[in-house]
């Protein structure tokens, strides 16, 4: 609805650029300001065909007014064809990056709802676990592949999303996938066998890798640069509200059928559409500029009117090179593989941490399985206490950006590890340990719930401060570098997860969760090596565009 409105708007603009173009255009003046035989002979040909042609058809002329925004390619470049490219006037309002802040919020907030929405599947069904297994005769390490597989076509689906909507835009590809993702929802809830919910499973998980990928795009659409480090953290932190907040929603289904597990995420992700449908505009700017040389072309009548967008490569050239310069970079940019091993071991102790719930409240303590699931939401209190201190980092932030401006250097990268430096990479260690050895039955099990709480803080500080930081150091290069994280961390941890049903069958609570609080002791480090020495590592790196 908003694009549709938006198409409209501009259709409206561009006619009253046109008015306004004509009524101020010099009668041999060329698109730069300058006579040429070109424009001579447009206001000869314009003379000859007369009024009448003109109001009955729109008729292409060498003389055609150029309205704000709007350039010339010269003759002598590209195939020799003069050719208008149309870009944004000074301060358009139809800019994303020029709206008004509200407009700018409601984009941002239908981002957060989407990554809510669509991240729900990813353990809306641990609750059904056991149920699911049952149903379709499996052992529970073949049944946990139903997480495994869905953190695999993530992060598969992560490498298409983003140049699909760089191609047609960012709405369509929310629309379709969300269309897609409850199809297979269904498919899968229906599904006749193990083999076709696995299947299913990952078709779904295949297009819900949308805001994974795009809805960072949208936030890069509408925010400045300085603005970024305002916003991102938001959605980060709403990306994984969806993964804490699914066992609760799902905890008590396996009372009423597991398949309810998939119809509720269907009517979630179905109210997210009509929402997006109805509040969401188009944010991608070069569409928005094609929509706009479209109607400069029609209303003309000259198709020498083109958004640059228009020439850019083919989609199955984008899809290629998205999906072949994430690989070529990991062995030319050691940021990326720190900041992705950073990454697979921090998914690796997420889902080995969150699939240890059941072995540390519910064999420990002897509570149901639906209240051990219900207590996913004592992670919730750390993420809201990282959303308090958005504003506080925000402003370090540009203290140290207006710091840089003076001295007339751009801002270190470095500012973005802020989020990391407060405390998270060293109190995720101290909570695993924290529960490891306090998950008894004669130890409160407050004591493991208040560690939740921790872990769930130290979890969307760590993450925001790896996205911020590749998107400073590689700038317009940072889909690529991310393309290659979010689809390692995803596959990699999506392989591990039923490994680490077996760790605690084997291990206990107490070791596997030791073995994973080590392994993070190890990393802790990594923010504040970078924050002295990132500068070395960016130089190492080919493609880093910001060397500050």
């Amino acid at each position: 609805m908003q694009s549709y409105l938006q198409y409209r708007r501009l259709r409206r603009e561009v006619q009253e650029d046109l008015a306004r173009a004509k009524q101020s255009k010099p009668s041999t003046a060329s698109p730069t300001g300058t006579s040429t035989p070109d424009t001579a002979r447009g206001a000869a040909s314009e003379k000859e065909s007369g009024p009448d042609a003109i109001e009955e058809k729109p008729v292409p002329s060498a003389d055609a007014p150029l309205v704000e925004g709007v350039t010339v390619s010269r003759p002598d470049e590209g195939d020799g064809k003069t050719v208008f490219v149309v870009g944004w006037k000074e301060n358009d309002p139809s800019n994303p990056q020029n709206w008004s802040l509200t407009k700018k919020w409601i984009a941002m907030v239908t981002c957060c709802v989407l990554a809510i929405a669509l991240t729900l599947p990813t353990s809306v069904e641990g609750p059904t676990q056991d149920a699911f297994n049952e149903y379709y005769g499996v052992e529970p390490l073949a049944g946990s592949m139903i997480t495994g597989i869905f953190l695999i076509g993530i992060g598969v689906g992560s490498l298409f999303s983003g140049p699909f909507s760089e191609t047609f835009g960012r709405n369509i590809i929310y629309f379709s996938t969300m269309v897609l993702v409850m199809l297979f929802i269904m498919a899968k809830a229906l599904a006749p066998n193990f083999g076709a919910a696995l299947a299913f499973r990952f078709l779904c998980a295949l297009f819900a890798a949308t805001p994974m990928t795009v809805a960072g795009g949208t936030i890069g659409d509408i925010w400045t640069p300085m603005q970024i480090p305002f916003g991102l953290p938001f959605a980060t932190f709403c990306a994984y509200a969806g993964p804490i907040l699914g066992p609760v929603i799902g905890a008590y289904t396996p009372e009423i059928g597991f398949a309810w597990a998939d119809w509720i995420s269907m009517i979630i992700i179905g109210a997210a559409l009509v929402f997006v449908l109805f509040f969401q505009p188009e944010t991608y700017g070069p569409l928005l500029l094609e929509w706009r040389a479209k109607h400069l072309r029609e209303l003309t009548g000259d198709d020498r009117y083109h958004a640059e967008h228009a020439s850019a490569s083919s989609l199955a050239s984008r899809l290629l090179t998205n999906v072949y310069r994430p690989f070529t970079m990991i062995w030319t940019e050691p940021i990326i593989l720190i900041f992705t091993f950073y990454l697979v071991l921090l998914y690796f102790v997420l889902f080995t941490f969150l699939n240890g719930y059941p072995y540390i409240f519910t064999q420990t303590y002897g509570i149901s399985t639906s209240l051990t699931f219900i207590i996913w939401t004592a992670m919730m209190p750390g993420v809201f206490i990282a959303i308090v201190m958005i504003p506080y980092v925000y402003h370090l932030t540009k203290k140290a950006a207006m710091k840089a401006m003076a001295a007339g250097q751009p801002m270190q990268p470095e500012v973005s590890l802020y989020w990391a430096m407060a405390g998270a990479s060293i109190l995720m260690p101290i909570s695993l340990f924290w529960m490891a050895w306090t998950c008894y039955s004669n130890i409160s099990i407050w004591s493991p719930i208040v560690a939740s709480g921790v872990f769930g803080y130290a979890l969307v500080c760590i993450f925001t401060t790896s996205y911020m930081y590749i998107i400073f150091v590689y700038l317009q290069y940072a889909a690529s570098a991310l393309g290659f994280m979010t689809f390692a961390r995803y596959v990699i941890s999506g392989a591990l997860s039923p490994a680490s049903i077996r760790m605690y069958e084997n291990l206990g609570p107490h070791l596997a969760l030791t073995i994973v609080a080590i392994i993070s002791t190890v990393m802790a480090p990594v923010p504040f090596v970078l924050y002295k020495w990132g500068h070395k590592v960016r130089a190492m790196s080919k493609n880093v565009q910001n060397k500050a």
